[in-house]
């Protein structure tokens, strides 16, 4: 089953982020509380997401224990595979997405936790960037289905 793993969010970019049980989504605004949330928003800007095994991965290859908070998307998944949702639309719990572009990990990442392979290791594995196309709660448990 794949479901939701962690959450997270900051109202300040270069800001830490602060796991929660729960965020709030607005269709096409982003996450309530979010340094990316806007009125006007970008579909690239609203919501990312990436995969727990891949943090679980890096980590172990490099002996490390980075919280997976620390990598600075808004949900943590588990058991499933995100590059294959581009231009899918996902059931997260009772909010309605879709995928639009992969994450690429950017050079704050490598800075804010000290690790230089950072952008070679997640190259193809730095999550998912989606559009929020219904508004309500995501909560930590929630069920990931594919709808189309």
């Amino acid at each position: 089953m794949s479901k939701v793993f962690k959450l997270g969010i900051t109202d300040k970019n270069n800001s830490e982020i602060k796991e929660v049980a729960s965020i709030e989504v607005l269709a096409n605004k982003g996450v309530v509380g979010d340094r990316h949330f806007d009125d006007f928003n970008d579909p690239y800007c609203q919501l990312s997401l990436i995969e727990s095994e891949n943090i679980d991965y890096y980590n172990s290859k490099y002996g490390l224990n980075i919280p997976y908070i620390n990598f600075r998307r808004n949900i943590v998944t588990k058991g499933i595979k995100l590059n294959e949702l581009i231009g899918k639309k996902i059931k997260v719990g009772e909010v309605s997405i879709e995928g639009i572009d992969l994450c690429r990990p950017c050079r704050h990442l490598t800075e804010m936790l000290d690790q230089e392979n950072i952008l070679k290791e997640f190259l193809r594995r730095g999550g998912l960037r989606c559009q929020i196309l219904t508004s309500a709660k995501i909560k930590v448990g929630d069920q990931i289905k594919i709808i189309d």
